[in-house]
């Protein structure tokens, strides 16, 4: 389980830094990520380099930064709650999307991304969680428990497999 957790997160860090290297190393040739509607830019982006090229592009774009929050996995298959600091064009605002991914794995790589969550100008996020309190993700602290204890190795060193 913890070697699917160090691969998506070595996901989502490529994700942020635009790393091209980084994500066709985490990503199956015949991906799919399939994004909810009516979200912007809601068609499914298909294969490893239009995948990776696409998410530079965000990256560079909004500043998107994102951090796993929750993960539930096994072989083939994991969930995930994350969050994704980006800023809003025009006003420079940062904010908060918050949603969940199921993923699925062949070849030790992501296959597939189905993606939920609603992406506004303002924070998106459930009413009266308690963020803090369960270790996710703030403004201000681009991190969160699970995040920060794979990238530190205390729950599975990156790079490392089973």
């Amino acid at each position: 389980m913890s070697d699917r957790l160090a691969l998506l997160t070595r996901y989502y860090e490529a994700c942020s830094a635009g790393d091209l290297e980084g994500l066709t190393a985490t990503l199956h040739p015949d991906v799919v990520h399939y994004f909810l509607a009516p979200n912007v830019g809601s068609t499914p982006v298909a294969g490893c380099a239009h995948l990776a090229h696409y998410w530079r592009k965000v990256a560079q774009m909004i500043r998107a930064r994102w951090v796993i929050d929750h993960y539930l996995g096994g072989d083939d298959e994991a969930v995930i709650e994350w969050s994704m600091f980006w800023n809003v064009g025009g006003t420079g605002a940062r904010v908060a999307t918050r949603g969940a991914e199921w993923f699925r794995f062949v070849d030790d790589r992501i296959f597939e991304i189905r993606s939920y969550y609603q992406q506004t100008d303002g924070d998106s996020q459930l009413d009266a969680f308690d963020y803090v309190a369960r270790g996710y993700s703030t403004h201000g602290g681009e991190t969160s428990r699970v995040h920060d204890d794979v990238l530190s190795g205390s729950i599975y060193p990156l790079g490392e497999t089973a």
